[in-house]
């Protein structure tokens, strides 16, 4: 149970950063290329596939100029 509530999680606060980069304006390549990372590893997050670290968290919200609980500022089921 409580694995599967993990998942959901991990996955709306994907969308959210999805939502919060498009609101900017900001390609994926571009957000990648910003905080050094591959382009895969921002797809992988926005698609709720991969639990970041809040270091990463920390680098997008820098890149985006996006307080850090904006990112997990959305209803959560």
């Amino acid at each position: 149970m409580r694995k599967a509530v993990n998942e959901i999680f991990i996955k709306e606060f994907g969308e959210n950063l999805r939502k919060i980069r498009l609101s900017k304006k900001i390609s994926m390549q571009t957000l990648a290329h910003t905080i050094n990372v591959e382009y895969s590893q921002i797809s992988r997050i926005e698609l709720g596939k991969i639990n970041t670290t809040i270091n990463t968290i920390y680098e997008i919200s820098v890149a985006l100029e996006v307080p850090l609980n904006e990112f997990f500022n959305f209803k959560k089921n």
